[in-house]
């Protein structure tokens, strides 16, 4: 009881303090752009890119070009051998390590001055629920966070593990005793036996808030319901808050309630690697509050213009609603011009809030229609909600080669829980959907160049064998939406 009113309090102070910012945007971006290139001045990327003689945007601009991982690798290798001041001030405090489809492993390095932001994002992204609310109930009870191990191998003197793993290490002394895993079983690497384990532990307790991945959530769920036979919002009856990031809700949304047995609030959060970037605000309110105080200096370019020949960049005063962005990032770790890889839209201009469509690289276009994420998803949930089908997981792939005298189409690789009555009108509303939102793939069904989609039944427990098969079950790891070629769905069919 004291713990939720004191919450409450805490929350309206911290709500405070983020509007200040949150209402001065543009001048709280420029106070981050003077400072990281203040702090950076006398690191070797400073001065092989001349940031003593940057003023302005337009200095940096012509100083720093905008580079993926691979373009950067030259710094970071310097970084990761235990060389001192080459991309931020000293050494990296840790090392967060992920695995890039072209990369091989890549290490992202986390400084001193990066690390509370990453802390911090998520407890206020709480504390803007409560103080919204007014609900703190969940605060009294048990909570648990889906996460990788905390665990933490060295590399030349500096701790290295998955993100997940290092913030686990960080967990407020007063939200210990009501944390969930234990530290044992969170250390348990294998997902699979994880999740039993987790299953195990929590089976008896008063759950109250829970976060992760959806689809790995989704698991954790299905296995409580298989064991115990109730839905999980009977198992848990005071479960109130569910807490998510790293894919769209809105695709596993039908499953998570018909497994809870009602509607639960949730937050989204758009924490990465490369920093934390922005959290649901609002419920009211539609996107994530993008986050203009937490070290990060934020350029955009249009997705449609980023692989052309010199493409356009902009800082935030200059972005509009509803356009598909790819999202770089400077930052107090020693990022600089980095493209993250993700693509983001502006929902709102005052506050600046975002939602995330997709990635740069991950799209369909195979016949110039450029269906992104955030298009097939929103089909997805059109479809669920029309026919009351319920979907585990979905990919979807051209087929630009089908039998003869076909025309092509968009195949979809659905794992159903429950399968619609009629999977025709199924995909004819998917297929709808998909043509109301992108007026390319309404041409070319339109004009005939392609024939409407077709689904592809995954059995059950198919994308999780394939993820398995990729090393890439649980944890932070999340399927792939869509992709303009067949590699992935021909791993998926074998």
């Amino acid at each position: 009881m004291i713990k939720s009113i004191l919450s409450k309090i805490f929350a309206a102070i911290v709500r405070k303090k983020i509007d200040r910012w949150a209402n001065a945007p543009l001048a709280t971006q420029e106070k981050v752009f003077q400072s990281l290139i203040a702090q950076a001045k006398d690191t070797a990327f400073g001065r092989d890119h001349r940031f003593a003689e940057i003023k302005t945007y337009a200095d940096f601009m012509e100083r720093v070009p905008i580079r993926d991982y691979e373009a950067l690798r030259p710094y970071i290798d310097r970084v990761v051998e235990g060389e001192k001041d080459v991309l931020w001030k000293g050494k990296p405090l840790y090392f967060a390590k992920t695995s890039g489809t072209t990369s091989g492993a890549k290490y992202i390095p986390i400084s001193k001055a990066s690390m509370p932001y990453h802390i911090q994002a998520a407890r206020d992204a709480i504390l803007c629920y409560i103080h919204e609310t007014q609900k703190a109930d969940f605060v009294n009870g048990k909570m648990i966070f889906l996460q990788g191990s905390p665990i933490l191998a060295e590399k030349n003197g500096i701790k290295t593990g998955r993100l997940s793993g290092i913030v686990a290490h960080y967990v407020p002394a007063y939200l210990q005793r009501n944390r969930m895993p234990s530290y044992k079983t969170n250390c348990i690497d294998d997902w699979e036996t994880k999740v039993e384990a987790i299953v195990t532990e929590t089976f008896s307790q008063n759950m109250t808030l829970i976060s992760g991945i959806p689809s790995w959530v989704l698991m954790y769920f299905e296995r409580l319901y298989n064991r115990s036979g109730i839905k999980v919002g009977k198992l848990f009856p005071n479960f109130s808050l569910f807490i998510y990031g790293g894919v769209n809700y809105e695709p596993y949304r039908q499953q998570f309630e018909h497994l809870i047995g009602r509607k639960v609030d949730s937050i989204e959060l758009y924490p990465a690697s490369e920093g934390f970037f922005a959290y649901q605000d609002s419920q009211t309110e539609k996107g994530m509050l993008l986050l203009l105080n937490a070290g990060i200096f934020y350029e955009f370019v249009e997705a449609d213009t980023f692989f052309s020949s010199s493409p356009k960049r902009v800082p935030l005063q200059e972005v509009q609603l509803g356009v598909n962005y790819a999202l770089i990032i400077s930052t107090n770790a020693g990022l600089w011009g980095y493209n993250i890889g993700d693509t983001v839209q502006f929902t709102s201009l005052k506050p600046y809030r975002i939602v995330v469509t997709g990635r740069i690289k991950h799209f369909i276009s195979a016949f110039g229609e450029h269906v992104i994420a955030k298009e097939v998803e929103e089909a997805m949930r059109a479809g669920q909600e029309a026919t009351g089908a319920r979907i585990a997981e979905f990919t979807v792939a051209p087929q630009v080669n089908p039998v003869s005298g076909e025309l092509p189409y968009h195949e979809w690789f659905v794992e159903f829980e429950q399968k619609p009555t009629d999977m025709n009108a199924f995909a004819e509303i998917i297929d709808k959907a998909l043509q109301a939102q992108n007026m390319y793939y309404y041409d070319l069904i339109q004009g005939k160049v392609l024939q409407r989609l077709k689904i592809t039944e995954v059995p059950e427990g198919g994308f999780a064998a394939y993820m398995k098969s990729e090393g890439k079950l649980g944890g932070q790891n999340k399927m792939q939406r869509l992709a303009n070629d067949r590699t992935l769905v021909e791993k998926l069919l074998n």
